[in-house]
């Protein structure tokens, strides 16, 4: 009998939209490079829109549209927070496609960016990926480029 045939499989992450993947610890706000909010990796967008990392529900949009979190059927919690200090916005360069509460699939377009206002506008476009909820155990898998929806970032 395989003894790990039942065995809990981890939660890949994949990334949520194409870019260069940087550690947590060299994004410019302390929130996020000292981890408060968790564990993570980040990520300096090259374009695109925020896809879902994983299949599972978004528990929560803040008012303002920059930041988006998902739990995974697993009980993995993630938040994205596109650009820093984007708060200031109020929500302008972010069109919501979901809703709170709904289900989506894994690479399912999340939220539709206009990268020239937030660069234009925003003090910084890097993407901070946080794992919210820290006790699950995290492997780190992708350094360098990011493909929205193709590479592993981590394993929760």
């Amino acid at each position: 009998m395989a003894f790990g045939l039942f065995k809990k499989k981890g939660v890949d992450l994949l990334a949520p939209l194409n870019g260069t993947i940087i550690p947590l610890e060299e994004v410019p706000d302390p929130v996020f490079s000292q981890k408060m909010m968790g564990e993570g990796v980040a990520i300096q967008p090259t374009g695109g829109h925020v896809y879902a990392p994983f299949s599972g529900e978004i528990i929560m949009i803040t008012p303002t549209k920059h930041a988006i979190a998902i739990r995974s059927k697993s009980g993995v919690e993630v938040l994205i927070h596109i650009g820093l200090e984007t708060v200031s916005l109020k929500g302008e360069g972010f069109k919501l496609v979901v809703k709170e509460g709904e289900h989506v699939e894994s690479g399912q377009l999340l939220i539709e960016i206009d990268w020239a206002f937030l660069e234009e506008h925003a003090e910084s476009t890097i993407t901070p990926i946080i794992v919210t909820n820290s006790d699950k155990k995290i492997t780190f898998r992708s350094k360098g480029a990011g493909i929205q929806g193709e590479t592993v970032l981590m394993t929760i």
